[in-house]
């Protein structure tokens, strides 16, 4: 199927872009005597600085394997990535590209190197041979952006799971990045570590002007992203602002994805005749869509 591009509400101007995948193929070497698995087969997209993307796609569709050559885990087999203009193929440039994109994944014990909530995310900037008067602002700085400054001098190991994943995104951007990669982060947390892991992500976007790729299997949470880049089998399937993506229900469920709740309610109070518009995307613009339609009936 061809992919549907809608258009963005971000600018188009080279100068603003964060990462640019440039017809990227990738593929796995097998163990056996098998060829080379190709899982990436010519994808394209740029991310702009400031931008927050929700990468979405079924179980298999590529679209870690994407995430993990934003900041050179994966190198291409063919085409180009670029961060901030640094080639991920330039070994010298390795240091400096894994400082611009950080990258946080599922499992927050995995990114947790101390016992201490601050020596852990003091750990980044230890390396990197920050002075020691300016870590301690930075762990601070850090920790409040996630808030998490008040568990400073607990252990790591006695928190829960979403303030664990706070902790590991509060080491990343004690690091100081332009760009953090999130791989499903939320996907083993509760409803509440999830809440505070997004409210902690909403804060680096809206507050702090970090560009964030989030890649997710909850539709709620990519409805508040402002693109949805969607990857299909190696390919890139869709893109465009949420409201514009999720209204292709049929085309969503078809490549294995769901929708947002409130989109899949206005869908079926579309099909029992009520007035709601295509493009719901939360609860509440669900909320007074059916306001809306019930005075229109009762005006009637």
């Amino acid at each position: 199927m061809e992919n549907i591009s809608i258009t963005s509400n971000q600018s188009q101007d080279g100068a603003d872009i964060q990462i640019s995948v440039q017809d990227v193929y990738f593929q796995y070497e097998t163990t056996d005597d098998a060829p080379p698995k190709e899982v990436l087969h010519g994808i394209s997209l740029d991310i702009h600085k400031g931008e927050f993307i929700a990468l979405l796609g079924h179980n298999g569709s590529g679209k870690s394997t994407v995430a993990k050559h934003m900041n050179a885990i994966l190198l291409p087999s063919g085409g180009k990535v670029y961060v901030a203009g640094m080639d991920t193929c330039d070994e010298t440039l390795l240091t400096d590209i894994r400082r611009t994109v950080g990258m946080v994944f599922q499992n927050p014990d995995n990114q947790l190197v101390a016992t201490i909530v601050e020596e852990d995310v003091a750990f980044g900037p230890e390396n990197l041979g920050v002075p020691s008067e300016e870590i301690r602002r930075i762990v601070d700085e850090s920790l409040k952006a996630v808030g998490m400054y008040e568990y400073r001098r607990h252990a790591p190991h006695k928190l829960s799971g979403g303030q664990k994943q706070r902790v590991a995104i509060a080491g990343i951007i004690a690091m100081r990045p332009k760009c953090i990669v999130f791989d499903e982060p939320t996907a083993m947390l509760d409803p509440r570590g999830r809440q505070e892991v997004m409210d902690a992500i909403d804060n680096l976007v809206r507050n702090l002007g970090i560009t964030v790729v989030l890649i997710t299997h909850y539709m709620d949470e990519a409805a508040k992203a402002d693109r949805v880049i969607i990857i299909n089998d190696g390919k890139l399937l869709m893109e465009g602002k949420p409201n514009e993506v999720f209204s292709h229900i049929d085309m969503l469920r078809e490549h294995h994805l769901d929708v947002p709740q409130a989109t899949e309610l206005a869908q079926y109070l579309r099909s029992m005749g009520y007035d709601i518009p295509e493009d719901v995307l939360t609860p509440e613009e669900c909320a007074r869509a059916i306001l809306n339609a019930r005075t229109g009936e009762k005006s009637a």
